[in-house]
């Protein structure tokens, strides 16, 4: 008896419905997804067992790096349209600009600063930053590649915001200057935010030096602002 022959069937599959499939969720995951921002210097955190999230939105964020340099980023409401965009991240940090340049001027009228409409512009689209108000006019005028490039030299002299321990708020220190006029920036949500110890968030380099951190945490409760976050990384078992 002949063999029966086994009819062969195509073992070609139609990939065109999980094409689809991938790409919607790749599209959702995009859109749904926050991104990080770009610091100037990767911070390794202690580790905690803490679980809450620190805000994205109406925080001021201060960054420590391991050589001490301190940086601050601010961020507005997460909703861009709220108020017409009034308060979104970009308008809030002209006006915060605004008010520290003012206040640095008054306290210093021999060596003012004089910033034009377009260097606010391009502050306001920096996320995060750190060199002293003298530094502020050369640093805004230069592209973005060589900011990033001047702002993650540690090495620099004109990098990282200057801080002492003063004690004294009529001759405020840069560091200080800057977080009045962030509380002072007439967002209310933000302003609000930091009352409660939601707006401000404090981020440092587990081989920072106690020194720097300690001045930090001196220096916001010289301002008052005595309610913070300590941003950490979630603990494990090895740990």
């Amino acid at each position: 008896m002949g063999k029966v022959k086994i009819k062969r069937k195509s073992t070609l599959i139609d990939m065109t419905a999980m094409s689809d499939v991938t790409v919607l969720l790749l599209t959702f995951f995009m859109l749904t997804s926050t991104f990080l921002q770009k610091e100037p210097v990767t911070v390794l955190t202690p580790s905690s067992v803490s679980e809450l999230k620190v805000p994205t939105a109406n925080l001021a964020q201060v960054l420590i790096s391991p050589e001490g340099k301190v940086f601050i980023s601010i961020a507005g409401e997460a909703d861009p349209n709220v108020a017409d965009g009034e308060w979104g991240s970009e308008p809030i940090r002209k006006e915060i600009l605004t008010k520290a340049v003012s206040e640095y001027n008054k306290l210093h009228p021999n060596k003012k600063v004089e910033l034009t409409e377009a260097d606010a512009n391009a502050f306001s689209k920096i996320n995060m930053f750190g060199v002293p108000f003298q530094a502020l006019p050369t640093f805004l005028r230069m592209s973005q590649t060589d900011q990033d490039k001047v702002i993650s030299d540690m090495s620099r002299s004109d990098v990282g915001i200057p801080i002492d321990d003063n004690k004294d708020l009529t001759k405020p220190n840069e560091f200080q200057i800057w977080m009045r006029a962030i509380y002072s920036s007439g967002n209310d949500n933000l302003q609000s935010a930091m009352k409660k110890g939601e707006g401000i968030a404090v981020k440092a380099d587990q081989s920072t030096p106690y020194s720097t951190v300690h001045h930090v945490l001196d220096n916001l409760q010289t301002l008052k602002m005595n309610r913070f976050s300590l941003m950490t990384a979630l603990k494990t078992e090895q740990d």
